[in-house]
């Protein structure tokens, strides 16, 4: 049987509502984004819990048929990994999306002023300490129009299952039936520049490394562009260290940097952190997670 989720009883919370005790019913990236949006600059927005994903699995009864060929396949052999995952993906995004679920997921999107947003999924078993599935799920930008957001939801969850979930999964032991997944519907923060930063460089721990790229932070983390890299010092926020694709005022960076401090002071411990910067300047962050290769 699916594991049944814990605290809240609710299908959707906003972040205001949520703080990092929630990642039962949020997932790792939800809880984490509501405990930031109660101290940091955040975009708004809100969370489908995990309760959404298990009614889902019981309602259309695929719950045991997923497990059941996920019990048979041999996760070092590529292609029946492969197979097995497309059949389940294919299986989830063909039911019936539950109609009062659907309404509620309109309802508060519209909440959000109809405007484009970012659908990500958040699983319970992402973002621990001893483990990071940051890039095992789907994300889905610039998603605009109800019925957009509730088809990404539903590919959402079926990311769940993509080949590499499913094989690191395994590889760390955790059972995929305790593995659930809430979905993140957060408003596009306007952006000119996009990066990552570790509040502590895993090279020389007397450092921050910021990383930015022009345009969409997607572009860095699949390696599609080369970004500018910043080595900081960590107690002065000076850049001693770059190398630089196009121009950008040092000073954005610094203010990065000591915002990362911040946040690896909030949460006591050293932290990679997701941002993007506007065209005036203005500063988001958009994820924070322990760094777990320290």
């Amino acid at each position: 049987m699916t594991k049944k989720p814990i605290f809240h009883e609710e299908k959707i919370l906003w972040l205001k509502d949520i703080k990092k005790e929630d990642a039962p019913v949020v997932g790792g990236k939800g809880a984490n984004l509501g405990e930031l949006f109660h101290h940091f600059p955040v975009p708004n927005g809100f969370c489908i819990t995990v309760n959404c994903y298990a009614r889902f699995l019981k309602e259309t009864w695929i719950g045991e048929h997923i497990h059941g060929l996920l019990d048979k396949i041999d996760i070092e052999g590529p292609e029946q990994l492969e197979r097995a995952s497309e059949e389940i993906r294919k299986l989830i995004l063909k039911q019936g999306f539950p109609a009062d679920l659907r309404k509620e997921i309109i309802g508060n999107y519209k909440n959000l002023k109809n405007k484009k947003v970012a659908v990500r999924s958040s699983a319970t078993a992402e973002d621990l300490p001893t483990a990071s599935f940051a890039g095992q799920l789907d994300t889905y930008l610039n998603v605009h129009g109800a019925e957009n957001v509730v088809e990404a939801v539903q590919k959402c969850w079926a990311s769940l299952f993509t080949s590499r979930a499913i094989y690191y999964r395994e590889k760390k032991n955790f059972r995929h039936r305790d593995a659930l997944i809430s979905v993140v519907v957060q408003e596009m923060a306007e952006h000119k520049y996009a990066g990552v930063m570790f509040t502590v460089d895993p090279v020389n721990k007397k450092h921050i490394l910021v990383e930015v790229v022009e345009g969409i932070g997607e572009q860095l983390v699949s390696g599609q562009v080369t970004p500018n890299s910043y080595f900081l010092n960590k107690k002065s926020h000076k850049i001693e260290e770059k190398s630089e694709h196009f121009n950008i005022n040092p000073r954005l960076i610094e203010k990065i940097s000591m915002m990362g401090e911040k946040i690896e002071r909030h949460y006591k411990y050293p932290q990679d952190v997701e941002f993007v910067i506007g065209k005036k300047g203005n500063l988001f962050i958009v994820q924070s997670r322990a760094i777990t290769t320290l």
